[in-house]
């Protein structure tokens, strides 16, 4: 039947793609994705994949690295499985026919020119120049579509995760047996069953008002899996990067942090290399370190922005390397071998999410997460650069083939045992003024009381405020036919409510989350992770 498949897959970022295109070996897929099939974060990464594949650079040196920037949160374990099972993923991405740039120079196994960007301290950065998520989306789009097994459902919006509490008479625990979903052309919403479901929604900084994140990154995966009664952990860790265009017209262009490992320096206006007064590392120091030190330079000196300079590397050589960048810049007027580059920070990417084991599992039976928005314990109170792809391609294939291997084990429920989408009583209505509303309330909100830097005072404020939106939202939700608008602001509000609630509860200065009330780190009573779940009445 057309909405029956062995496994579905919400989401067709990396992590997505990974896990169905390993999952189709064993059963039928259905991927369902809200906009095109390629528009996801994956797509906006620029910098690329950590790897230890320089004979120079060792697993534990990436162990390090990842385990230092993660600030004593990050699951040895799990962060020893990424690093270890790191280059046959890579391995596999050449096979199936990925073009990284390659080095003049011998020295790795394929020849690839390995980047370096902050908190790594060797090159092992597997880029294809400065569009390697564009690149990783063609190859992988490209086997998906190639596959039988594989169905792609776009412009189609996941609503709820189906579990037993939907189910007619079910009391056989906390299973999950696929998901409801809008299809935004017929605007009809059918139930899609599956033995196994898998979320890989991606991220949500789209909470944020200035975000380096596509549209479509709005807490989708995060907000339904809490719903359902997963466990939801760390969400107060939210990555700023550091280096967005600085320009009205630019919608935070993120400049990769690979600049920096190719050299370029940060200023203030007046030329000072401020960057030493932070970290030893400089301009290539963590990102939080960076962010924060951005934030405070800014405020010191009442500047909208900092600068990168890159004009001491040869033009020709940063053009060959970031020819996106450059491109992108000289739009806006800037020519970056030429010219200093105006920045800020910008909400970048979620380091917690749904708490998953080492093989995706989520603490709903038969369901899985993997990509940014599942909280694997790899990233810890931070992430390291480039760490995010690695993540997604290791974890997906883990799950997949857990999955897989369940398969023959999993019953699936009957169409007929699931309710029909109720709407009855509900109005559709013409009112975007009320969403957008909402939407930008709820950006402002975070941005001004739980950015970089927090405090109880600003913390309180927002949690105040975010209540009242999510009490309208809801509300309005209850009276109205579902729209994918609708859908995204109801996910974007419960996700700022982890966000600040997570942050509330962590009295501490710890990574990426900074607040003036607590500035020390407090291991004795905080390094442990900040988990939120749903109370079922």
């Amino acid at each position: 039947m057309k909405n029956i498949s062995d496994f579905i897959v919400i989401g067709s970022g990396i992590a997505g793609l990974t896990f169905a295109i390993n999952a189709a070996r064993y059963g039928t897929v259905t991927m369902i994705t809200k906009k095109r099939d390629t528009e996801s974060n994956t797509n906006h990464a620029q910098g690329g994949i950590a790897c230890v594949l320089d004979p120079l650079d060792s697993f534990e040196n990436h162990i390090r690295d990842t385990l230092t920037t993660g600030k004593g949160l990050s699951d040895n374990e799990v962060v020893k499985t990424l690093v270890h099972e790191g280059p046959q993923r890579i391995k596999d991405l050449i096979e199936w026919g990925a073009l990284f740039s390659k080095s003049s120079k011998k020295g790795n196994p394929y020849n690839l020119d390995l980047g370096k960007e902050g908190g790594h301290s060797f090159n092992r950065i597997v880029h294809a120049n400065d569009l390697t998520g564009s690149e990783l989306e063609r190859i992988l789009i490209d086997k998906a579509k190639s596959d039988p097994k594989i169905r792609i459902l776009e412009h189609h919006c996941a609503i709820d995760l189906i579990t037993d509490y939907h189910i007619k008479k079910s009391a056989n625990g906390h299973r999950c047996h696929g998901v409801y979903v809008l299809d935004t052309v017929t605007n009809s919403i059918e139930p899609h069953l599956s033995k196994i479901t898998c979320l890989s929604t991606g991220g949500s900084c789209q909470v944020y008002l200035h975000t380096t994140n596509p549209d479509i990154a709005t807490g989708d995966g995060i907000a339904m899996a809490y719903r359902a009664g997963a466990r939801i952990a760390n969400m107060e860790f939210i990555q700023f990067h550091p280096t967005t265009l600085y320009h009205e017209n630019a919608d935070s262009f993120l400049i990769s942090e690979a600049l920096r490992g190719f050299g370029a320096i940060l200023r203030t206006r007046s030329g000072e290399e401020f960057m030493a007064r932070y970290h030893v590392l400089k301009s290539l120091a963590p990102r939080d370190v960076v962010a924060q030190a951005i934030d405070n330079e800014m405020k010191l000196s009442g500047e909208p922005c900092v600068y990168l300079d890159i004009r001491h590397i040869s033009a020709s050589k940063t053009r060959a390397h970031f020819p996106n960048i450059y491109n992108q810049c000289k739009k806006f007027g800037i020519d970056i071998t030429r010219d200093l580059i105006p920045v800020v920070p910008a909400a970048h990417y979620v380091c917690g999410g749904v708490v998953v084991d080492i093989n995706g599992n989520t603490d709903l039976q038969n369901c899985y997460a993997c990509g940014e928005v599942a909280h694997t314990g790899v990233h810890g109170a931070n992430r390291l650069a480039s760490n995010s792809l690695l993540e997604a391609l290791v974890f997906a294939k883990r799950a997949a083939d857990q999955a897989g291997a369940r398969l023959a084990s999993i019953n699936t429920v009957k169409l007929s045992d699931v309710p029909s989408w109720d709407d009855s009583g509900t109005i559709a209505t013409e009112e975007w003024i009320l969403l957008s509303h909402n939407f930008k309330e709820i950006k402002t909100v975070m941005w001004d009381y739980v950015g970089i830097v927090r405090s109880n005072v600003r913390l309180q404020r927002a949690l105040r405020r975010i209540i009242l939106l999510e009490k309208e939202i809801n509300d309005f939700y209850k009276r109205t036919k579902v729209t994918a608008p609708l859908l995204e602001l109801r996910n974007l509000v419960t996700t700022a409510k982890l966000i600040v609630i997570s942050a509330i509860k962590r009295k501490e200065s710890r990574g990426l989350h900074y607040t003036t009330d607590y500035p020390g780190t407090n291991d004795q009573r905080w390094k442990r992770n900040t988990i939120l779940s749903r109370k079922f009445t």
